[in-house]
């Protein structure tokens, strides 16, 4: 019997779908993000519908990989997602899908940094298909592409609605840069277990593989450890924000069973205000106004919440190798973040046991020296590679010499001025990781949070045109994808760079505005250090990814993910019109 063909006529020959595929370019009717490195879909474009016994064939040999499999196979039937603009495509009726099966060449290979995530997806139109992996981690990329590429048709009556796959389609894929993440503060804002875990299964959907999770702060310490339980109980917001132990633990395990590696942060020495409360012996300058006199130069933080440790205090390096042991022991990740960003002369200044170090010819450098000398090693001990923030080594006021924190165990992230900054990183031969606040902040551009500002009590003035935040403009999507991380790098030293994280401060952000806030805006970072923000001309596709995004943005949305609008609906039923350049 010859092969029955059901033309979907879905907007099928009209003019809106003509341009929307002459709009598109290298665009499908039904797109993935991030774009695949490299995808082919025979012409003319086909689909079968997913057979109601569909299911994945998946080996035993990895338990993270086999609830991956049982994931998808639910999300597959779960997910309820029409596409905006309905895709034109042949049906294949009599080949319904019945396997996807996953072929996994080393069921062992840890999640870690620099693990193979490559894989081969394949979709025949006679009922088969086959994700050919290197690892279960590259498994777990293809599984999402495979989810992508599905989608509902027809009616949503009894017997008219139809779960519809690609056929025909070929995807060849790995990432561009191994560290692909999100650093979600959990020390100003206490966000609920549940929020950490949507978040991480969003990145997972966007094939992001880091959660940098930068636990702790100046404002509260809402982490139990073991061998240090009176820093959450003193410094906690509440008895009902903190992550205990059993917290944590499922936390790692759902993130495992994603691909998604958990990096721990506890900043320090400074950002410890919230330590004071269990051991003010060791802090300096808490509690005090952090702006006295409103005068910036004599700042005791970098906002409010003063306080840091002292490096002078004995205490200091009793209670920060319980942390460290305990956060090594909990967190199986080889990276371990350990901050040392922003560290204020003011507050150092301010205690009297450092003022007499001073007269005694002792700098500040010196103080973060000797902090450092001794936390390093413990780090590097546990089998970690330290992470800290770029100011360690180019702070201008207070920095460590590079030959405390040798590149071949440490990784420094930057975030200040923009490739100036990494270029300096990475010409000192360090790794590096890149943060941007000019354009991986995403909450920048909200205004300033700190209260009594006689800033904004100017009737001719907006407060610049950076909304009176320090990091302004708000960054779009646009300003996150078009970003190229190596720009102004030589190849050899573009080689250090390993990736990059969208980094969600928390002052002014909770649980009700967190999705919209990251997402889709970390989408467009995702992409970026996936497959490019380039065509193969090395052109900036942003034109061609805004309909995809919006079309991302709305699976995301039926998946549970609050993630916010880019542009009203209208444009993307009219391909082209809302561009600033036709």
């Amino acid at each position: 019997m010859a092969t029955l063909l059901l033309r979907l006529l879905f907007l099928l020959g009209s003019p809106m779908t003509l341009l929307t595929c002459a709009a598109a370019g290298a665009s499908f009717p039904v797109n993935v993000w991030p774009k695949p490195t490299s995808m082919s879909w025979a012409e003319p474009h086909a689909a079968v519908p997913v057979s109601p016994s569909f299911h994945i064939v998946a080996s035993s040999g990895n338990p993270y990989l086999v609830s991956a499999a049982e994931r998808y196979a639910k999300l597959l039937f779960k997910e309820m997602y029409r596409p905006i603009v309905r895709p034109a495509v042949n049906v294949t009726a009599e080949n319904a899908l019945e396997t996807l099966t996953l072929a996994v060449s080393d069921l062992a290979a840890p999640l870690q940094h620099g693990v193979d995530e490559s894989y081969t997806l394949e979709i025949l139109p006679t009922g088969s298909a086959t994700v050919t992996a290197a690892t279960a981690w590259g498994a777990m990329r293809g599984l999402e592409t495979f989810s992508q590429l599905s989608w509902r048709a027809g009616g949503r009556g009894q017997g008219r609605d139809l779960l519809l796959v690609a056929a025909g389609v070929r995807v060849e894929d790995r990432p561009l840069y191994p560290h692909r993440g999100l650093m979600l503060d959990t020390g100003r804002t206490y966000f609920p277990v549940s929020d950490i875990l949507r978040t991480i299964d969003a990145m997972a959907a966007n094939k992001m593989n880091v959660f940098h999770w930068h636990i702790t702060d100046s404002q509260s310490f809402p982490i139990v450890l073991p061998s240090e339980p009176l820093l959450a109980e003193k410094g906690a917001y509440g008895e009902d924000m903190k992550y205990t132990v059993k917290d944590v633990k499922r936390i790692i395990e759902f993130a495992m069973s994603r691909g998604v590696r958990v990096v721990p942060e506890i900043d320090s020495p400074g950002h410890t205000a919230s330590w004071a409360g269990a051991y003010p012996e060791a802090v300096t300058c808490a509690g005090k106004f952090w702006l006295p006199d409103g005068d910036w130069n004599r700042r005791l933080a970098a906002e409010p919440g003063a306080g840091q440790l002292n490096p002078l205090a004995p205490k200091t390096y009793e209670v920060v190798t319980n942390v460290v042991n305990d956060l090594t022991s909990l967190f199986p990740d080889g990276f371990y973040h350990a901050g040392a960003d922003e560290v204020t002369p003011g507050c150092w200044q301010a205690d009297p046991t450092i003022q007499a170090d001073k007269e005694r010819g002792g700098t500040l450098s010196q103080l973060l020296e000797r902090y450092v000398s001794a936390v390093h090693p413990l780090v590097v001990s546990k089998n970690r590679t330290a992470v800290y923030w770029e100011d360690v080594l180019l702070d201008a006021a207070v920095n460590v010499s590079a030959s405390l924190i040798p590149p071949a165990t440490t990784i420094l992230q930057s975030w200040n001025n923009g490739a100036n900054n990494t270029k300096l990183i990475v010409q000192a031969g360090y790794r590096a990781i890149v943060s941007s606040a000019s354009f991986y902040y995403l909450d920048c551009g909200h205004g300033d949070f700190v209260g009594n500002n006689s800033i904004y009590d100017d009737p001719n003035s907006d407060y610049k045109a950076d909304g009176g935040s320090w990091c302004g403009p708000y960054k779009t999507w646009q300003r996150v994808y078009d970003y190229d991380i190596t720009y102004g790098l030589t190849p050899e030293e573009a080689q250090l760079v390993i990736g990059g994280e969208v980094a969600m401060w928390t002052e002014q952000v909770d649980t009700v505005v967190l999705d919209g806030r990251v997402w889709p805006r970390a989408s467009a970072m995702a992409e970026a250090l996936w497959s490019g923000n380039r065509d193969a001309s090395g052109r900036k596709r942003y034109a061609e990814a805004t309909d995809r995004l919006i079309d991302w943005r709305q699976r995301m949305v039926g998946r549970g993910v609050r993630a916010e609008p880019i542009q009203p609906l209208w444009c993307r039923t009219r391909p082209g019109m809302c561009n600033a350049v036709q």
